[in-house]
């Protein structure tokens, strides 16, 4: 009897415990709960367009997040340069060092433009989380394509995510710095110029959602970018 009622205790409290397992304190659910996976439809789709038409390699990259996805005409803004566009929406440069494989490394890009960490930050990541990530991409690259050159957009000022600026400003800081040490590496700073008299996020530069950028904005963004692309993609 007693080992019967011992056995029912134990299930009981079994029943109490937590059925899941919760990420540690030092990592926020958001960064411990996403997966890479969800991006494999975008990914599929971009391989799909290569089968169709294979990219030539030497080009120029744009790859990262919705920033570079929702870029209208980005071929046009950056005539006679062969231009590549591969964003996909809500990723991360984690995402995007997973990925790296399949739609960075085949197309042999003599300069890849990178932005990526925006997202990062939103879902919990530490600047020097995003910082070591970028670190990451960059081994990466180097180790497949030595002589590629990376340019790093700088994390953007938006009114949507404006509670994040500081984390903004220290990820952005981290990558200059790296940056400043290796000529095949570029920092854009598209940070100050998007921020108004008053130090606020030009709103011109944003649609509806004060998050993803207007036609003012990629105009912007094109005309930092222009001798970056001609310069370091020669």
């Amino acid at each position: 009897m007693r080992s019967t009622r011992l056995i029912l205790v134990a299930l009981a409290l079994a029943a109490c415990a937590p059925t899941t397992r919760e990420p540690p304190a030092s990592q926020p659910a958001a960064v411990a709960a996403r997966s890479p996976a969800v991006f494999a439809g975008d990914i599929a789709a971009f391989e799909a367009a290569d089968r169709l038409a294979p990219p030539r390699p030497g080009g120029v990259l744009f790859v990262g997040s919705s920033t570079i996805r929702l870029w209208p005409a980005l071929e046009a803004d950056y005539p006679g340069v062969a231009v590549l566009q591969r964003g996909f929406g809500g990723s991360e440069l984690s995402d995007v060092i997973h990925y790296a494989p399949r739609i960075v490394l085949p197309y042999k890009p003599r300069l890849i433009v990178l932005y990526a960490g925006d997202n990062d930050l939103n879902a919990g990541k530490s600047p020097e989380g995003v910082f070591r990530d970028f670190r990451a991409f960059v081994s990466l690259v180097r180790r497949a394509l030595p002589e590629t050159r990376i340019a790093f957009i700088a994390i953007k000022p938006s009114g949507a995510r404006w509670a994040l600026v500081e984390q903004m400003r220290a990820a952005n800081a981290l990558v200059r710095r790296f940056v400043s040490t290796d000529p095949r590496l570029l920092y854009v700073d598209v940070f100050t110029p998007m921020l108004g008299a008053d130090g606020m996020p030009r709103e011109e530069l944003f649609v509806a959602d004060r998050l993803h950028m207007s036609a003012e904005g990629y105009a912007l963004w094109r005309d930092l970018l222009v001798p970056v692309v001609r310069d370091m993609a020669r």
